[in-house]
């Protein structure tokens, strides 16, 4: 260190004694106050946000854990069983829950990461505002109107059946701009310079977003993914007008009737005998804990997949 230097350092010490609050480790009384209420305001917001979800947990899992332990439950229908009856299981509507899910993310995944992509990466114009226009209209419909816009098109147009099919088409509806929203906001978090030095290089601009940028925001994708999974999963209102409820496995899309585990809560919600009433807690216990699982798998993936620093 040279003298010069030195005598830098006791100008700045000096000037910071002489100017009131130049000092960095000195808080003024007001601001540590607003500080303080702030931090309490968070942490209260906090705790009233937790009481009612800890609050449902608590009820659906004590109320339908029961269930979730016993081997019928997995491996049984509700075939033959009444509401006075004990015993059957879930096994018809957690395979049609999860078709639906998976039908449904296959049709609209590809659309929303696409349109996602096209907004981030090529969206200029008339065109791109349109497109972001519609993302926001269909991001604030009602799942009772996608559902009454496929059951106008698919039965009264063009004269089909109530099927799954019908109903993976309204969820998709409302799937789409949830992935589409998280999608893009995730591509505008990669940094700008990852795509300039692979222009550099002279990579190409499709390249360029298969490669480099959406590797680099696949964690982020599949949390929208799995958010938009988890709002479809437990819609009620398309199963309703799309999809009749049977107590029995189907799993063909086009047959007319689906098993899922909304429609099976919604069969018995109104029963008063303790059989149905289980049979209920049992298959909201499910529907939560198959969300879950799908999300630590999606974790699982994403961090497998994200790239190697």
């Amino acid at each position: 260190m040279t003298a010069m230097d030195v005598t830098s350092d006791a100008n700045v010490a000096r000037l910071g004694s002489a100017v009131p609050g130049a000092g960095f480790s000195h808080r003024s009384g007001p601001r540590a106050l607003r500080n303080r209420l702030a931090a309490v305001v968070m942490w209260a917001a906090f705790v009233i946000a937790m009481v009612p979800l800890v609050w449902i947990l608590w009820s659906v899992v004590t109320k339908g854990g029961a269930m979730l332990v016993n081997a019928d439950w997995w491996t049984h229908s509700q075939r033959g069983i009444t509401n006075r009856m004990v015993g059957g299981g879930a096994v018809h509507a957690i395979e049609g829950t999860l078709l639906e899910a998976m039908v449904t993310a296959l049709m609209g995944v590809p659309v929303a990461v696409m349109t996602a992509i096209y907004l981030v990466e090529y969206g200029r114009g008339r065109l791109a505002r349109v497109v972001s226009f519609t993302v926001d209209i269909l991001t604030g419909i009602p799942s009772i109107v996608a559902a009454l816009f496929i059951y106008a098109v698919w039965v009264t147009v063009f004269g089909f059946q109530r099927v799954a099919f019908a109903v993976c088409l309204a969820l998709m509806l409302l799937m789409i701009p949830v992935v589409v929203r998280s999608t893009e906001e995730m591509l505008k978090l990669v940094p700008n310079e990852l795509r300039e030095a692979s222009y550099a290089l002279g990579v190409p601009k499709w390249k360029t977003i298969v490669r480099v940028v959406l590797p680099t925001a696949l964690s982020g994708i599949i949390t929208g993914i799995l958010l938009g999974l988890a709002r479809v999963m437990g819609e009620t209102a398309p199963l309703l007008i799309l999809g009749p409820y049977t107590q029995d496995i189907a799993t063909n899309l086009f047959g007319g009737l689906v098993p899922t585990l909304p429609t099976m809560i919604n069969q018995d919600r109104t029963e008063v005998l303790q059989p149905a009433v289980d049979r209920v807690w049992g298959a909201a216990a499910t529907l939560i804990l198959l969300i879950l699982l799908l999300n630590i798998a999606g974790r699982l993936i994403a961090r497998l997949g994200a790239p190697k620093t």
